[in-house]
């Protein structure tokens, strides 16, 4: 999470960004990483529009995350039209997806998001 609040803090005056909350990749009542213990992310799978609600202002409150936040729906429309699950990076730029990161987390990259962006943005 760091990179990718550390590239918001540096170009969100220059572009745009939209972290979507989709299903848990790693829910308590589903298949509970350590890891997730560890960092006091542990949640159950919602089942609702207003589960998923309650876990975003959770997270956004314990984290302090100043990123803007979406939620996708129970349909999960979002996470399947972009293949987010478990997590992936995307820029859109004139309506046109200009970069798609490869699947989390083995994949995931954040620095290329900002490289792209350095490049981008440069001069």
């Amino acid at each position: 999470m760091g990179h990718v609040v550390e590239t918001f803090e540096t170009f969100k005056d220059r572009a745009d960004f939209l972290t979507i909350y989709i299903k848990e990749a790693h829910p308590e009542d589903e298949w509970q990483m350590e890891s997730n213990v560890d960092q006091g992310v542990c949640y159950m799978q919602p089942n609702t529009d207003e589960d998923r609600q309650a876990i975003v202002t959770d997270f956004k409150k314990r984290f302090d995350y100043p990123m803007p936040l979406g939620i996708d729906g129970m349909d999960n429309a979002a996470m399947l039209t972009y293949s987010a699950w478990p997590e992936r990076l995307y820029i859109v730029e004139g309506g046109k997806i200009a970069y798609k990161g490869g699947v989390g987390p083995y994949e995931y990259y954040p620095h290329e998001v900002r490289d792209w962006l350095e490049k981008r943005f440069e001069g």
